[in-house]
């Protein structure tokens, strides 16, 4: 079998190079990348994305082994048609490691072609770090790394008004534009870059905020020999995802102009305001997802289709999704439970098979905004907790605790503070549930400063549950829950 690269597959046109991407990921590359791929088909949009490795451990070599080249398998129906259709992606033009490429990352900035920056680095990728400096090679976070981009373009171009960045983050936090925004401002105030760096970020860089909605079950290792088979290469990048796709940004529609999206044929909305379609989207598809991913591993189950149609897991996620997460919204319920609906058509798409431990990198960042406001929202208008979502957090809880699932190693992923924290707790408190809950709920850097303890009994329901996790398994912990729910 031949090696995919762009000789093999007579792909040898590389486009001019106006997107820097940070992040080389699966969604991506099945989403932004796809859209960029479509655009330059269908609307001449001739551009080429440099994809930026945010962390240093990444798969930018393996991307530049296969000169940029993908596929992806998009599977679903559309419009009552099955559609499982393969194609060979050819955006990217290289990858680069600012950990050992640095100053070819800062030579990006020099591209007078460079237009766009497009990110998603989790959500705990968009946070400010007091300890990144200037001179770092490079720095820490994402939006430090982002504005000694920024400031090299600045000096690059003697602040040249017309050579501001477009800049659509796709991390699923609220306003995330707005949130990457401020970060980039605290950086200039901290490293002093003066008056005319920041003026000229205000006024020449554009930052909109976004919402993007594509389940992408990453790579297909349960079909990967078959789809091999059909593209005749080996590729180590294959990436599957479902058919819906849908890209929300809150900025004028002249937008359009520029990145013509929309003018592809593609469900891409320029929008006055993302919320309404940020709430619904994060609260009813990506909360469910947070909470059953952890239940359904613990039992047994590995997929998102598999848990949906589990006689006794379907029921927990129905509860949580139904009972729990949409009445915190203030959308007509008709329209929410359609949209609920469709969500679980997608969860049960039979061509996707969404493993669940691909949903469960940073559990507890994607907890906060997914499902704790939840929480919140249905303690104030309830005057008790939601069961359904506190036994989710429960499981992501006894999750990280790591060990075994049968013969499975359980090894969380998530952001190495996050790790080391959980890892003393479980280790200085072994199995006594009630610190175990205390402790999570008390890790205010884990819950936007807050101490979680003082909603009211929401420490001992987290540690009832994790005792009886711990004590009866997952399985019937969640028939346990289900059978003593208020209605």
């Amino acid at each position: 079998m031949k090696r995919l690269n762009r000789k093999n597959a007579a792909v040898a046109k590389v486009r001019p190079e106006r997107i820097i991407q940070f992040g080389e990921g699966n969604f991506l590359r099945a989403f932004v990348d796809w859209i960029v791929f479509n655009m330059n088909e269908k609307a001449a949009f001739n551009s080429s994305v440099v994809a930026v490795q945010p962390i240093e451990n990444g798969m930018v070599d393996i991307l530049n082994e296969q000169d940029g080249l993908y596929h992806l398998n998009l599977q679903g129906i559309d419009n009552g048609r099955q559609v499982d259709s393969i194609q060979l992606i050819d955006v990217i033009s290289r990858g680069l490691n600012p950990y050992t490429q640095f100053e070819e990352y800062l030579k990006l900035a020099e591209n007078p072609e460079m237009r766009f920056v497009i990110s998603n680095t989790t959500e705990a990728g968009i946070a400010f770090c007091a300890e990144d400096k200037l001179d770092d090679k490079p720095a820490k976070s994402y939006p430090g790394k982002l504005t000694q981009l920024l400031y090299h373009r600045f000096k690059a171009f003697g602040g040249d008004p017309g050579k501001g960045f477009i800049i659509l983050p796709c991390e699923l936090i609220f306003h995330n534009g707005a949130e990457l925004k401020k970060c980039i401002e605290q950086y200039i105030d901290l490293w002093e870059l003066g008056a005319a760096f920041k003026a000229w970020f205000a006024s020449s860089c554009s930052v909109y905020s976004t919402l993007v909605d594509r389940i992408v079950p990453g790579y297909p290792k349960d079909s990967i020999n078959e789809i091999l088979a059909k593209i005749g290469y080996e590729d180590k990048l294959v990436v599957k995802g479902e058919i819906f796709h849908l890209w929300v940004i809150e900025a004028p529609t002249s937008l359009s102009d520029e990145f013509p999206a929309n003018k592809a044929g593609l469900n891409v909305l320029f929008v006055p305001s993302e919320k309404p379609y940020h709430e619904r989207k994060v609260t009813l598809l990506n909360g469910p997802h947070t909470v059953l991913s952890p239940v359904a591993y613990l039992s047994g189950i590995d997929t998102v289709r598999e848990a949906c149609e589990h006689e006794v897991i379907g029921k927990f996620i129905r509860r949580a999704m139904y009972d729990e997460l949409l009445p915190t919204l203030d959308l007509p319920k008709a329209e929410l439970e359609a949209f609920a609906d469709a969500v679980l058509e997608r969860f049960r798409n039979p061509f996707v098979k969404h493993f669940v431990t691909s949903i469960m990198l940073n559990s507890f960042p994607k907890f906060k905004p997914r499902d704790l406001p939840g929480i919140q929202i249905y303690f104030e208008r309830n005057g008790r907790l939601p069961k359904m979502l506190v036994l989710g957090l429960a499981a992501i809880c006894v999750y990280y605790r790591g060990g075994k699932r049968g013969a499975d190693i359980i090894t969380p992923n998530d952001e190495q503070g996050t790790l080391e924290f959980l890892d003393i707790l479980w280790k200085f408190f072994i199995d006594d549930a009630q610190k175990i809950a205390f402790g999570v709920l008390a890790a205010r850097t884990m819950w936007n400063n807050e101490n979680l303890n003082e909603i009211p009994g929401l420490t001992d329901l987290l540690a009832q549950n994790i005792d009886s996790i711990l004590r009866n398994g997952m399985l019937e912990t969640v028939r346990i829950a289900l059978s003593s729910e208020v209605k």
